[in-house]
């Protein structure tokens, strides 16, 4: 049985911003066309198993869509009768499976890592399976970041449901997500004397006082 499921917006963190009273930038999908755009598998050593409608890749794979970019030891990917596709991929103990994205913000992006990844061409989802974390970035800095046991991600909405379980980093197999203040992740702006916090901690159950 999990811990507990969190449904939250990953741009705005839903309920969590509003507690914390920060000040996010408003919504923007994944990009809207890689869906749209061929599915590409690299592989750099070991086994594969190729038919019609399914292949196997083993051996640090790369799988990518336009510009969407997903690192594993393994991916088995198999197409449905209506052309989509349906990607399971596995990493190692020492190596998570990643996944990196690009949004229609400018120099904006979604990143994720898991000991597995299921990513459905068809309904647009991603989840992450087993130590599972995703951030949102501006340039190079996180904007927001979610963990937990598992994490699905939604791309066309950009709503991410957190479920919490023994495989969550958290004590207790716990959710946490974590919000940074804009000043925290914009330019700096000239000095106001007004002392800023660089960033907020919030766990289920708990709210800032």
């Amino acid at each position: 049985m999990t811990k507990a499921t969190r449904i939250l917006p990953l741009s705005a963190l839903a309920v969590a911003l509003s507690l914390a009273g920060a000040l996010f930038v408003a919504p923007a999908q994944a990009e809207k066309s890689d869906r749209l755009k061929p599915l590409t598998t690299i592989q750099n050593d070991a086994h594969s198993d190729i038919n019609s409608d399914h292949t196997e890749l083993t051996g640090d794979v790369i799988v990518t869509q336009g510009t969407m970019i997903l690192r594993a030891e393994k991916v088995d990917v198999r197409q449905t009768s209506d052309g989509y596709y349906l990607a399971h991929a596995t990493g190692t103990a020492d190596k998570q499976v990643t996944f990196h994205q690009a949004r229609d913000e400018p120099d904006e992006f979604i990143e994720g890592s898991a000991d597995q990844l299921e990513y459905d061409t068809r309904a647009d989802t991603v989840r992450f399976i087993g130590h599972a974390v995703i951030r949102r970035l501006q340039g190079t800095a996180v904007v927001s970041e979610a963990n937990g046991d598992s994490i699905m991600f939604d791309k066309r909405t950009e709503v991410v449901t957190m479920e919490g379980g023994k495989t969550s980093p958290n004590p207790g197999g716990r959710t946490r997500t974590v919000m940074m203040p804009r000043a925290a992740s914009a330019p700096a702006a000239p000095a106001s004397g007004v002392s800023l916090k660089p960033s907020l901690n919030l766990q289920p159950g708990k709210q800032p006082s």
